[in-house]
């Protein structure tokens, strides 16, 4: 079924994955608060120890993957080597920033967990000297060796916040809390979209993050009984057994857990380490500048070439400008096509760095200048996104709201040439595409790709190959109504040149699904779509409530990830 196919291979990876962390968390857990060794500590901090340290094997999991999510370089050459694993390696590769997200969640749930459990273990710790009994005769072994005391809080009359700020695992646990906050809080959509600065630095933060949670355990304050063969504690709980019975003759001994995170972190750090050795060397590489175009609506065309350089269709690279910034380096779609000799973006210039580097390029001059007098740029990528199956399917519906089109220009410029070149080994018999815009005026440049493509089919007598349409959702007054109603008749579209009319308002989406699916009986359809949330959650509902069984369309949704 098309319905599970849209959702299968992603729910499986989480619920692997969410299998995973419930497991480390219970078996940790059980443990912890069963075993001989732990029953003296479990004595003082009552639920504090399981509850703290079962989180904390969840978190040096989820800390190893995380980083793994963000190797891109990686997961892109391994998937083009290994064959064998493409399936599950593409998944990563289209879905790493989905991935990325659930991770960090689950960070920060078991960071809160952690966080909690052991500021209570700290009063629970205090609060022991107070107690009499078992509880004062456990708190007032010395330290023999570093092989006897359990309780490293020494002092009966400390300061819980005093104690948090002087031990190793308090300070690093309050910097590795804050950087959490910092890079969860510039997180969100509202900041990379507008601030993307402040995500890149703030999200840096994650080496600091790291190097505290390496030294978390350093000081080992969190101890386990080492001579349980000798002093059973199921025995001597009772505190007046001590010395009276055989297995009761020496006093428990207790030793640190010992560091343990490092060993999840070492190998995905080398790897991310091995990550960012590949970004500088790309970074030196030479990008030749063939050709800047400016566009309207405050656009420029960058078209280049670099050696070696392999894209598939619908990829995005990261640019760096070390004129502006040795450290910034921006998204960007590739617009165009793999069987081009140059690669191209096209960038809108709407920020601090898209202005910069447009003045270097003498956008805001007479003219532009000189390729020889260009800046230098260096290049990151090129990176996966869903719209590398786009040949996968027979029909393809591509669906692109405001600067989401981006990703379709070198989709439909791609599928275009392998079509003139050698129509019967196109899997693509037909394309439908949908731009859904507040302003057409914005982009500008892609009507005009249209445009050259429309002019290409007519003249080739392959019209019908791609049926296109746009929809501006607002924007237009009286005037514009008035011009539209007035012009209806003409060829061309008024406001986009193009033979397609414009249409106004929403997609009925419902309806369109319903048509295409009528219209492709036993057909795999590939949606695949670039745009906010709430309009792929409607598609995505549209692909699994459309698809049918046997003789029925089947759609399969994709949804581009950045």
């Amino acid at each position: 079924m098309a319905n599970l196919g849209n959702d299968v291979a992603r729910y499986i990876v989480l619920i692997i994955w969410m299998g995973i962390n419930i497991y480390l968390f219970i078996d940790v857990y059980y443990k912890l608060a069963t075993t001989k060794e732990n029953m003296y500590l479990n004595k003082l901090v009552k639920f504090g120890l399981a509850l703290a340290r079962a989180p904390a094997m969840v978190l040096n999991f989820n800390c190893m993957l995380i980083l793994l999510t963000m190797c891109r370089n990686l997961l892109s050459f391994i998937r083009g080597s290994c064959k064998c694993c493409s399936f599950m390696l593409r998944l990563l590769d289209k879905h790493h920033v989905t991935f990325h997200k659930y991770i960090a969640y689950m960070i920060c749930l078991q960071t809160a967990i952690h966080c909690i459990a052991h500021i209570f273990n700290v009063e629970f710790l205090i609060l022991a000297w107070q107690k009499g009994g078992i509880y004062t005769k456990l708190c007032q072994l010395e330290d023999v060796g570093n092989e006897t005391y359990i309780n490293p809080i020494r002092d009966p009359n400390a300061d819980p916040i005093t104690v948090l700020w002087t031990i190793v695992s308090g300070v690093t646990g309050a910097v590795i809390t804050l950087a959490l906050i910092l890079m969860l809080s510039s997180s969100t959509e509202l900041i990379r979209r507008s601030y993307f600065e402040v995500f890149w630095f703030n999200h840096h933060c994650f080496v600091i993050f790291y190097i505290g949670l390496v030294l978390h355990g350093v000081q080992g304050i969190i101890r386990y009984q080492s001579n349980v063969d000798k002093h059973d504690p199921e025995i001597c709980m009772n505190h007046t057994l001590w010395y009276n019975h055989p297995k009761c003759m020496e006093p428990p001994k207790f030793v640190p857990f010992g560091m343990n995170t490092w060993r999840w972190v070492v190998g995905p750090m080398f790897l991310y380490c091995i990550e960012r050795l590949i970004r500088f060397v790309r970074s030196h590489q030479a990008i030749q500048i063939i050709k800047v175009v400016k566009h309207p609506s405050n656009v420029i065309e960058i078209k280049m070439k670099k050696a070696g350089f392999r894209p598939e269709v619908g990829q995005y690279i990261f640019l760096q400008c070390p004129k502006i910034s040795k450290l910034e380096w921006h998204p960007f779609t590739l617009t165009s096509a793999p069987e081009e000799d140059t690669f191209s973006v096209h960038i809108r210039i709407v920020g601090d760095w898209t202005g910069d580097l447009a003045k270097l390029c003498g956008y805001k001059g007479q003219k532009l200048q000189s390729v020889n007098e260009m800046p230098r740029l260096a290049l990151d990528g090129p990176f996966g996104t869903a719209s590398i199956d786009v040949f996968k399917y027979g029909v393809g519906m591509y669906i692109g709201a405001g600067i989401g089109v981006t990703p379709f220009a070198s989709v439909l410029k791609s599928i275009w040439y392998r079509y003139n070149e050698n129509p019967s080994d196109l899997n693509i018999k037909k394309v439908y595409f949908f731009w859904i815009c507040n302003d057409t005026n914005a982009f500008e440049w892609f009507t005009d790709l249209l445009k050259i493509l429309e002019e290409k089919m007519i003249d080739s007598g392959n019209a019908g190959f791609l049926e296109y349409n746009i929809y501006l959702t607002r924007g237009w007054g009286a005037n514009m109504a008035r011009d539209i109603y007035l012009r209806e008749d003409e060829v061309e579209d008024p406001i986009t040149r193009l033979r397609q009319k414009t249409r106004f308002g929403r997609p009925e989406w419902n309806k369109i699904f319903n048509d295409i699916g009528n219209k492709h009986p036993k057909t795999d359809i590939g949606v695949f779509f670039c745009g906010p949330k709430a309009l792929s959650h409607t598609l995505h509902k549209m692909s699994n409530a459309h698809s049918r069984d046997g003789d029925g369309a089947k759609f399969y949704y994709n949804k581009e990830n950045f």
